[in-house]
């Protein structure tokens, strides 16, 4: 017997939409939902249509509601928290982290040179600006989400979902300072030239469609950040052992 064919309900269809602007990252995780007029307006659906369709994403764990409205979840979350706190207490994981990232990200930036929409690319030139005047100013913490902005762009705009929420999920432990100080990288002579120059060749070329380039731009970059976390941890290790070698009175007796 052949089942019949029967139409899904709005709610499902509404759903099926916010789940698929979810995937394709239009919209993010952790950003707040328009309120519920606003979206209702927007999607062109009824208020309860959408308050049932929102409800179904949750029930999925896609989105989270509450007093001050729906948000989009952290849904990686529970792969990246328990995560985060395994690598914090590794020597080694800076290291991983960015042999990962030079697999991951150098195929993602020759993606991008080749699949960037005009819209994209134009995103590239608008943060590569603001990375160059964020470095004209002198102005680290600045210069540090343009960075992380950069790489993002690359993740978009290679159009693989998987790439663009793994490594998505990657640089938000960045952010927080997982495996290094962003700022204390950035105060070290010289770095903040050296890897305003590399993010410069990377955009340069996705921006010309060159993905060779845009590839080695990327794994040389990543090779490089690994380089100078690896010193800079070195020097934070003997600058620590001097001082504790200097506080050492009070330990001994006279």
């Amino acid at each position: 017997m052949i089942d019949p064919v029967r139409p899904a309900k709005l709610a499902e269809t509404i759903a099926g939409h916010i789940e698929r602007l979810i995937l394709e990252g239009v919209i993010r995780p952790g950003e707040k939902l328009a309120s519920e007029r606003d979206l209702a307006e927007r999607l062109e659906v009824s208020r309860p249509s959408l308050r049932e369709a929102l409800q179904l994403l949750e029930e999925r764990g896609l989105v989270v509601t509450g007093r001050g409205g729906a948000r989009v979840a952290q849904f990686l979350a529970p792969l990246t928290d328990p995560l985060a706190a395994l690598l914090r207490s590794n020597a080694q994981v800076a290291e991983d982290y960015f042999e990962y990232r030079e697999a991951v990200e150098g195929k993602a930036a020759g993606l991008a040179a080749l699949r960037a929409s005009p819209l994209e690319r134009a995103a590239f030139a608008a943060v590569l600006d603001e990375m160059a005047q964020a470095h004209a100013q002198n102005d680290p913490a600045r210069e540090a989400e343009a960075d992380i902005a950069l790489h993002r762009l690359v993740y978009e705009a290679s159009h693989n979902l998987v790439i663009l929420h793994v490594m998505r999920a990657f640089s938000e432990l960045l952010r927080q300072d997982i495996f290094f100080s962003r700022i204390n990288l950035f105060a070290r002579d010289g770095v903040r030239e050296a890897l305003l120059a590399q993010h410069q060749a990377i955009g340069a070329a996705v921006l010309a469609g060159d993905a060779a380039a845009a590839e080695e731009a990327s794994r040389a970059h990543m090779r490089f950040s690994s380089r100078a976390i690896a010193e800079l941890r070195r020097d934070e290790a003997r600058l620590a052992t001097a001082v504790r070698r200097l506080g050492r009175a009070g330990l001994v007796a006279d």
